[in-house]
């Protein structure tokens, strides 16, 4: 056997101990995500607010992670991958302590917002695994299997957490069911700090203050508008003001990133071959991933005897659609590099956005028994788990070396755009032509439903479509080997 040889085989080996460690970091993403929904109710009780109020929870959270996973992305690159995962840890670990020791509904919304520095673990992750694969062979193979592992990890975590938060909040106070999540992270930030290695050759350079402060602007304007249209409605001006300066604001923000010599985020990436459509699918894939998960929960929860529609289940059943819903993932996640070794990356990508598209399109002759939303959701998320995992892999696979970090990033940020706007379009159509009389837990008529079964599965297959643009090597090793090749060039 070759020196050369056994330096692989080393490497790879200490590149598995590191996936191996991330995993723990992405299964209590996966918790953090889960663990707290089974008690949303218990939680506005303890706060004394309504119900409705803790929808702020979502959308403050989303807020802050628009806000955030730019700049860490692009601090990752400058200064190292692992030091900004440590530092987003404390931050997550510090608001989780928060939650249970406080009845302020103030307190507890920030509180809430900041441990929603959780979202950049996951583009940081994938980051640092691409540059300590630099020096491997089948290096965007090697990238794709660890994001696929990490995804498992994430919702096996999501599913853990969902079970046990539900199991603890019947026969716990809640302040120490509260306390679980957040001993978790505090774990979690010693596993990354004395289990990962830094990723090697940061970028350096000095952060692009101005260009954040653009984006940072336009992204508040941008989703504190969709919040006032979903409170105020399509009727406000106001909203629709300040949504429209949202927008604007990227136009200054491009300008300057142009001009800049180290950009926050290099916008020619967007009109990269391979990566802009991979964006574009990252915004698509935000509308149902993001958008939809509220209305499918209480599509199924409402009473087809009072309404005609509806599946009327209980909160355990709904609970079990999730739970194979995201079993559904973890095996989409992965099946994807598999199926991308035997067909193409490209390939898997375009097939996984069309299994999403198809699965939500089959609600709408499918939708009346248990049976069918469970296997509708079942083909949902089988191609949800691939792209989930499949996009930070190939947007790192294809981003400029000094981007690596932004480019996965980027696929986080823009998702979770496509969320902000879904669910803006969707409580609308929701609310619009709903009765009254409505019972717990039923978000809206009929033809709101249908609305988001129609808009899910068109995006979609739009998504599937932008990605048969994408040159036929992409994302592959080849592709990979090629980019190096040229660096080592210039």
């Amino acid at each position: 056997m070759t020196g050369s040889a056994v330096s692989s085989r080393v490497t790879i080996g200490a590149l598995a101990g590191v996936v191996g460690f991330l995993a723990f970091v992405e299964f209590t993403s996966g918790v953090i995500q889960g663990f707290y929904t089974p008690m949303l109710t218990d939680i506005a009780r303890h706060l004394g607010v309504h119900d409705a109020d803790v929808n702020w929870l979502e959308g403050t959270q989303l807020m802050l992670s628009a806000l955030v996973v730019p700049a860490f992305a692009k601090l990752g690159d400058m200064v190292g991958h692992k030091r900004m995962l440590v530092i987003s840890t404390a931050i997550t670990a510090a608001a989780s302590l928060v939650l249970p020791f406080t009845d302020s509904f103030g307190v507890f919304l920030a509180a809430w917002a900041i441990q929603g520095f959780y979202v950049v673990w996951l583009p940081l992750e994938i980051a640092l695994i691409w540059s300590r694969s630099r020096r491997m062979e089948g290096r965007a193979t090697i990238t794709a299997r660890a994001a696929g592992f990490l995804v498992a990890a994430l919702e096996t975590g999501a599913i853990t957490g969902a079970l046990v938060g539900g199991m603890l909040i019947d026969s716990l106070p809640l302040w120490i069911v509260l306390l679980v999540p957040a001993l978790l992270v505090v774990a979690c930030f010693f596993v990354i700090l004395f289990g990962v290695k830094e990723s090697p050759e940061p970028t350096g350079g000095r952060l692009d203050n101005v260009g954040l402060v653009l984006i940072s602007l336009a992204l508040v304007a941008f989703t504190g508008g969709l919040s006032l249209l979903r409170l105020n409605g399509p009727a406000d001006p106001i909203a629709w003001l300040v949504t429209a300066l949202g927008v604007l604001l990227v136009v200054p923000f491009a300008l300057w990133e142009l001009r800049h010599d180290d950009p926050l985020i290099d916008v020619r990436m967007f009109r990269s071959p391979a990566l802009g459509p991979v964006f574009l699918t990252a915004g698509l894939f935000g509308v149902s991933v993001l958008g939809a998960q509220a209305p499918l929960s209480t599509f199924a929860r409402t009473d087809p005897s009072v309404y005609g529609y509806g599946l009327g289940t209980t909160g355990f059943q709904t609970s079990l659609i999730i739970g194979v819903y995201l079993i559904a993932m973890i095996t989409g996640a992965l099946l994807f590099p598999l199926i991308a070794r035997l067909t193409a990356p490209r390939l898997t990508l375009i097939g996984a956005a069309t299994l999403v598209g198809i699965g939500f399109l089959m609600f709408l002759p499918f939708h009346d028994t248990y049976t069918q939303v469970i296997v509708n959701m079942v083909i949902v998320g089988l191609g949800s788990g691939a792209l989930v995992a499949a996009l930070p892999a190939a947007a790192a696979s294809a981003a400029p070396p000094t981007q690596t970090g932004v480019a996965t990033g980027l696929t986080n940020s823009v998702k979770t755009v496509g969320g902000a706007i879904a669910s803006c379009v969707f409580g609308i159509a929701l609310l619009h032509g709903a009765t009254g009389a409505a019972t717990e837990g039923t978000a809206g008529s009929f033809s709101g439903y249908v609305t988001v079964w129609v808009v899910c599965g068109v995006t979609a297959l739009a998504a599937a479509i932008l990605l048969c643009f994408v040159p036929k090597t992409a994302f592959s090793d080849r592709a990979a080997h090629g980019a190096d090749a040229a660096e080592a060039v210039s």
